[in-house]
């Protein structure tokens, strides 16, 4: 077992470790920690405590020290210089003719670099860009080439849900997304209705993924033949959260030996009946009934994702 603080910061959810070094920490306490972006202001999440060794990804970094008041002040002067050191990257941008979306601009604590954040649809050569910049900022620049799903998790937004982003929440690392999951939870297949604010497939298909597989297990789909308790029937509808099946029972004429369905349905749980054939393969898969502009967004979402 080893202590350990928690550390978070504000433009991520997730949660760092870092060696307290015997020093008691408390809820909110700010600190300055060494990170991969340099010196950075973060609060204490987690205060000491200990965790198995297999959680660790050593060396642990130790704490700088507690944020003093002058800390503090720079932080928020380098707040206040944001939007104009943006601007001014802006410019350079569009001077070096340079085809980058930029997203944000951060300050070290230190003052002693500024990170620029980026998207674009390629690899991008901007060292004349970081030269301009030096010489305006007389620091170090970084320019930092980010994806469309961590431009989402870094400005926030709304989703669908009426929520905020799960990925500037609480959603620590993004995982792969299919479309496979779509189908699983039986939702409609047009882009727009599935992708996120970052133009990908949402995140939420994968967290919810697990739940529907678990329910799905020794349930029919519609059109299997299964065998109930009044005699074999057909599905015509599935409520997997509630375990049932709703059937049509099949009459057999004694003369011909034709079989129908009936007009009255009747609903099953799942271990009253047994599934004894599996439906008839549909005609058309889940692309060829989308029109041609949706299939090929959706062609375009699992190449992406």
């Amino acid at each position: 077992m080893t202590e350990i603080v928690g550390v978070g910061f504000s433009k991520t959810a997730k949660t760092y470790y870092f060696d307290p070094a015997g020093v008691h920490y408390d809820l909110g306490d700010l600190v300055i920690v060494e990170t991969a972006r340099g010196m950075e202001l973060g609060h204490i999440s987690i205060s000491n405590t200990e965790v198995d060794d297999s959680r660790i990804v050593a060396p642990l970094k130790g704490i700088e020290r507690k944020a003093t008041k002058e800390d503090l002040k720079r932080y928020k002067e380098n707040l206040a210089k944001r939007e104009e050191t943006m601007e001014i990257c802006q410019k350079k941008i569009e001077k070096h003719g340079l085809e980058m979306k930029l997203i944000d601009a951060e300050y070290t604590i230190d003052g002693s670099k500024v990170i620029f954040y980026f998207s674009a649809d390629g690899r991008i050569d901007f060292r004349e860009l970081v030269k301009d910049l030096a010489a305006r900022f007389k620091m170090r620049i970084e320019l930092r080439q980010i994806g469309v799903r961590d431009e989402a998790k870094m400005l926030g937004g709304i989703g669908i849900c009426g929520r905020p982003l799960c990925c500037s929440k609480w959603l620590h690392d993004f995982q792969p997304v299919s479309i496979k999951m779509a189908k699983q939870q039986n939702l409609s297949l047009n882009p727009s209705k599935i992708s996120g604010s970052c133009g990908r497939l949402m995140c939420c298909l994968n967290f919810e993924n697990k739940t529907y597989t678990e329910l799905k297990k020794g349930m029919p789909t519609e059109g299997d033949r299964i065998e109930t308790p009044d005699g074999a029937g057909r599905v015509v509808a599935v409520d997997i959260f509630n375990g049932t099946a709703t059937v049509r029972m099949i009459e057999r004429d004694r003369e011909t030996g034709e079989e129908t369905l009936s007009q009255d349905t009747r609903t099953y749980f799942k271990h009253e009946f047994k599934r004894i054939e599996k439906g008839r393969k549909k005609k058309h898969n889940d692309l060829e009934v989308l029109d041609e502009d949706a299939k090929r967004e959706l062609e375009k979402l699992a190449k992406e994702n």
